[in-house]
């Protein structure tokens, strides 16, 4: 349990960490928190120190948010939360297991592709919006995993670094309070016990985020990512078993 513990609050911190800009290790903290706690499970513990840390990274980078892509995501983003909630309601267990250790290892895949497009014209129409905020509610929902699919998007916009982290951080800080009462009321996967267990750990997503803070000035993109992608592969297996 001591060990469990530690896990957890190792997954914690990988939060804050991501959240502060170092995007692409969402799998990584995801896949540790279900290990810990059970796939379904951990996506209710999960939600307060999401929104622990969007707080924080809204704070931080808030004059650089663009809204205009928000809003061309946010639609679809709501149908696909909505799917989610239904879809993530009737599979049990293993097949929610299944389903996000899929997403996490077609996540890898993506950045991969990510990395081959940086001089590529990426379609920009709106169906390209619809189609990844489809993508980005229905993995936020079933797995906390919407990561590659914005990731993709920002990308295709070709947006700064700082506008993208900063515009992310409104984007997920407003998507997660709107997933809040699915957790609730329907799943049952935020109660009294769960939100404990949450904020024992959120010291740890805000430590976590300052230590971002840090390495995003740091690390060299070129290394970080091949790593990334290793570690996001990895995870998927690591959910898998």
């Amino acid at each position: 349990m001591f060990e469990n513990f530690w896990i957890a609050a190792g997954a914690a911190l990988l939060l804050g960490i991501s959240k502060a800009g170092i995007k692409g290790i969402s799998a990584v903290f995801v896949a540790g928190m279900a290990f810990v706690f059970g796939a379904k499970a951990s996506t209710g513990i999960l939600m307060p120190l999401l929104i622990s840390s969007d707080i924080v990274a809204v704070w931080y980078y808030q004059k650089h948010a663009h809204w205009n892509y928000i809003k061309k995501l946010a639609p679809t983003i709501v149908l696909g939360i909505l799917i989610g909630v239904i879809y993530g309601q009737q599979i049990e267990q293993e097949s929610f297991k299944i389903v996000m250790a899929s997403i996490v290892i077609i996540s890898a895949i993506i950045m991969a592709l990510m990395d081959r497009i940086t001089s590529k014209t990426v379609p920009s129409h709106w169906s390209f919006a619809g189609i990844m905020g489809l993508s980005t509610g229905f993995t936020t929902m079933v797995g906390n995993l919407a990561g590659a699919f914005s990731n993709l998007y920002f990308l295709a916009m070709r947006v700064p670094k700082n506008v993208f982290i900063g515009t992310a951080a409104w984007l997920f800080f407003l998507t997660n309070l709107f997933k809040v009462p699915f957790h609730i009321f329907y799943w049952k996967t935020i109660n009294v016990s769960s939100f404990n267990i949450s904020l024992q750990l959120v010291p740890f997503v805000l430590i976590g985020f300052f230590v971002g803070i840090k390495l995003v000035s740091l690390i060299s993109e070129k290394h970080y990512r091949k790593l990334i992608l290793l570690f996001t592969a990895l995870s998927g297996l690591v959910i898998l078993l």
